[in-house]
């Protein structure tokens, strides 16, 4: 199987030379803008007339949280993908260059800023003197904060050493955390909705990491069988993944906002107002995943599924932007 690049420049039908380049730059540009902006923004703008008021700093929270997730996403979908093109027959020996140590550097930086925050009663500290560090042994939060920004600094050492893998354990301590800390000990069976959120938290980081990374070792390993190999062997994980982020997301859902009231706080309330948000990008997701899934099984080239996949984590990026402005806004009323 062979396929042609395309070339830094191209000419259209009056002779005009256009370079693709300078568009692909423009478009990061803007989605990088976007995710910046979503959740310093979003809160109140999802806040705007429904009476609720935000925690301080919310914005910034929120900010927070969505590099600790991508920093998740990054390292995980490495290690389950490069697991997945070992098993290609024939597959390249040589993979793209790991980003676990740079995602795990983002990671203790975000885990860092959001321990200072819970060390500063939940207040964003304008000064280092504000910060009480100590008082972080002190509170199940603080712990839970101290843990992830060592778990991260853990798992970028890890990542440099030969066997990358055993960074999958301090990985999924900060996966813990996660869940622990949304869930505090004084609701209704706060280790069911913890559970839920280790499992959706789980397969959204394999998910959306992983398509990155086969992306990325298509792009190395350049149009072959091979390629297309292991994006058919992702394509079937992933519907997998799908199927236990929607199961676990509707089980969260209904437990944080019941069933006679959902309707309702799905547009009355800032958390509902995300939660949609964050149900529409997942179909589009989805609706992109089917379309290369069916690329990948009818076109004359099963790595035309590449164009709806870039477009896939494209929307997968902005599905963890929304889940870390969804973590920094009230959370709905139990009528």
């Amino acid at each position: 199987m062979t396929v042609s690049r395309p070339t830094a420049l191209t000419a259209d039908a009056s002779g005009t030379v256009r370079h693709p380049g300078i568009g692909r730059a423009a478009a990061v540009l803007v989605l990088v803008t976007l995710a910046v902006a979503t959740p310093l923004l979003g809160p109140s703008a999802a806040l705007h007339g429904t009476g609720e008021a935000a925690a301080p700093g919310a914005g910034g929270v929120a900010l927070l949280r969505g590099m600790l997730f991508a920093a998740l996403c990054v390292p995980l979908g490495e290690l389950s993908v490069r697991r997945l093109a070992r098993a290609v027959p024939g597959a390249p020996p040589d993979g793209p260059r790991s980003w676990a140590p740079w995602a795990a550097a983002v990671g203790a930086v975000a885990a860092l800023g959001l321990a200072a925050v819970v060390a500063t009663g939940n207040h964003v500290p304008h000064r280092l003197s504000q910060i009480d560090l100590g008082g972080l042994y002190a509170s199940r939060d603080g712990k839970l904060a101290l843990l992830e920004v060592n778990a991260f600094l853990v798992a970028g050492l890890c990542a440099r050493t030969y066997r990358p893998s055993v960074q999958v354990w301090p990985l999924g301590a900060v996966v813990v955390a996660e869940a622990l800390r949304a869930h505090s000990p004084t609701e209704h069976t706060p280790m069911v909705g913890s559970g839920l959120t280790v499992v959706h938290l789980t397969c959204a980081a394999l998910w959306a990491g992983g398509l990155l990374h086969v992306l990325r070792t298509l792009r190395r390993w350049e149009p072959t069988e091979q390629g297309a190999a292991l994006l058919g062997r992702y394509a079937r994980v992933a519907a997998v993944l799908l199927a236990a982020v929607t199961a676990t997301g509707v089980w969260s859902a209904l437990r944080r906002m019941p069933s006679g009231t959902i309707l309702t706080q799905l547009t009355d309330t800032a958390y509902g107002r995300t939660l949609l948000a964050k149900v529409l990008l997942v179909a589009v997701v989805a609706v992109l995943a089917l379309c290369a899934r069916l690329r990948l099984r009818r076109a004359p080239d099963p790595l035309a599924a590449c164009v709806p996949a870039r477009a896939e984590v494209v929307a997968l990026g902005l599905v963890v932007v929304v889940s870390g402005l969804l973590t920094a806004l009230p959370l709905p009323i139990r009528w």
